[in-house]
């Protein structure tokens, strides 16, 4: 293990998160609010990554699988670390554990909170809150990726251990390449997505800071009631939108701007996920016919919720907890479905869903005729036996973790729906759950024991299990 090289990728994307809290610090300045916090944290950090940064001077510019997942590891759980500090400096949170669990949920883009009052925060820390999903949204580390090649450093095995998904899509042959690219579509959305609430009636800050959420499918509003306290059906209309736009893999855009229209939308998985996503909004709009007075509330909230959930965005226009019981069902069966993979988005991801009923498919074909040779096909290229085989432990390790931190959280006593579906939608990274966690509530009542194993599974969540799982690894701690 390059330890001194892996440190200093390490300072220097710290650095990265010291120049975006200068942007919150203008903010607060704005609003006449004290900048203490975010200048406090500031100086922190300065402090902190400055040393491996200048001081320290790797022999060997090596960089390969290990230290990429093991670099990606410590850098989201430091961040988590430094970005909770402006929420201490504060002094409106009521301890350092939930500022970790608020900052976590954050760069994850879950969207899960244990505040009670949001709309009685400063303007400045709300601010951070949605950046925290800006920056966390597309990776912190396809950002550092796009400027390690400053360092001399390649940034291939970052994005590896970064990008989310089976199956990665590369734009271009460099990464550092590929990752403004990324940015760059990333921030235009983002622009777009401004100008449309803003003309759609929504101040400059709310549609900045919903945007920013939106764009990072993270879902932290500052309003109380979310997206449901503007009352405004052309500014659901628009995030709807919005959140499915984001909920697609990036490389599909890319494509459709150098004019291959046909060969994006040949993609399996888009097709997948539009199919689900329109038969999930019919449904439930049939399910809601008695609860809403017309068609159009009743698709007009379906749509908004299937997509917030299948989005794992975690916006709400409504109190869903209280719709009929086969509603809530299938948005919890979307939080585990999630997005698809290469977008903003968390869950399991469509591809793999996918490629899991094909192998599924595959293996009863081979019951009925042993002797044939059947090969698994995405977008109509063989997938890998690998592959296959990564996506199944994968999805088994999941389900592991959701039970296993089920019973950790059970040892607080709420209720089981409480309990599992606000395990599942933290690893999910989508936020809100049901009942006690649900679009009207909020994880401030668990232990800090249970707040800790939530933090751990949105990290988990976001950087898909091994990254993380790299760190408690023996072997990845040995130098050679």
């Amino acid at each position: 293990m390059n330890f001194k090289l892996v440190l200093r990728i390490t300072g220097f994307t710290l650095l990265i998160e010291a120049g975006a809290m200068l942007i919150p610090l203008a903010v607060s300045l704005l609003y006449g609010e004290s900048p203490v916090p975010f200048l406090c944290t500031i100086l922190i950090i300065l402090a902190a990554a400055c040393v491996p940064v200048f001081l320290l001077k790797p022999r060997q510019q090596d960089f390969f699988a290990r230290e990429g997942f093991f670099t990606v590891g410590l850098i989201w759980v430091l961040f988590g670390v430094f970005g909770a500090l402006p929420f201490w400096f504060s002094h409106q949170f009521g301890s350092y554990v939930d500022c970790f669990f608020e900052t976590i949920s954050g760069f994850t883009t879950t969207g899960a909170t244990i505040l009670t009052e949001i709309e009685g925060l400063p303007m400045g820390l709300l601010f951070w809150r949605s950046f925290t999903h800006w920056l966390g949204g597309m990776g912190v580390l396809v950002l550092t990726a796009a400027l390690l090649p400053f360092l001399g450093i390649s940034s291939n095995f970052l994005i590896r251990a970064e990008s989310p998904g089976p199956v990665k899509s590369k734009l271009m042959p460099r990464a550092s390449q590929s990752s403004k690219i990324l940015y760059a579509i990333y921030l235009a959305l983002t622009v777009l997505e401004i100008l449309c609430l803003r003309v759609a009636g929504m101040n400059w800050y709310d549609a900045v800071t919903h945007a920013m959420s939106t764009a990072g499918t993270g879902g932290f509003s500052d309003m109380n009631a979310s997206v449901g306290s503007f009352g405004n059906p052309t500014v659901e209309i628009i995030i709807t939108v919005f959140m499915l736009l984001f909920s697609v893999n990036f490389a599909i855009y890319f494509l459709i701007l150098t004019g291959k229209v046909k060969q994006a939308l040949k993609s399996d998985e888009l097709r997948f996920f539009l199919i689900m996503v329109a038969i999930s909004i019919a449904a439930i709009a049939w399910n809601l016919r008695d609860v809403y007075a017309t068609i159009g509330d009743c698709v007009r909230y379906a749509a908004f919720q299937v997509a917030s959930i299948v989005s794992t965005t975690g916006f709400s226009s409504a109190n869903y907890d209280l719709w009929p019981e086969f509603s809530k069902v299938l948005l919890v069966v979307l939080t585990f479905i999630g997005a698809c993979a290469g977008s903003t988005g968390g869950g399991i991801k469509c591809s793999r869903i996918l490629l899991l009923i094909r192998s599924a498919g595959r293996e009863v074909r081979s019951i009925i005729h042993p002797r044939a040779v059947s090969v698994v096909r995405l977008d109509g290229a063989p997938v890998s036996e690998s592959t296959l085989h990564t996506t199944q432990c994968y999805f088994i390790i999941n389900l592991f973790l959701v039970f296993g931190a089920a019973i950790v959280v059970g040892l607080d006593n709420f209720s089981f729906g409480t309990t599992l579906t606000a395990v599942i939608t933290c690893i999910s990274n989508v936020g809100p759950g049901l009942e006690l966690v649900g679009p009207a509530g909020n994880f401030a009542a668990f232990s800090v024991l249970s707040k800790l194993v939530l933090s751990f599974l949105m990290v988990l969540g976001r950087l898909e299990m091994y990254p993380i799982l790299v760190l408690f690894s023996r072997s990845a701690w040995k130098r050679s």
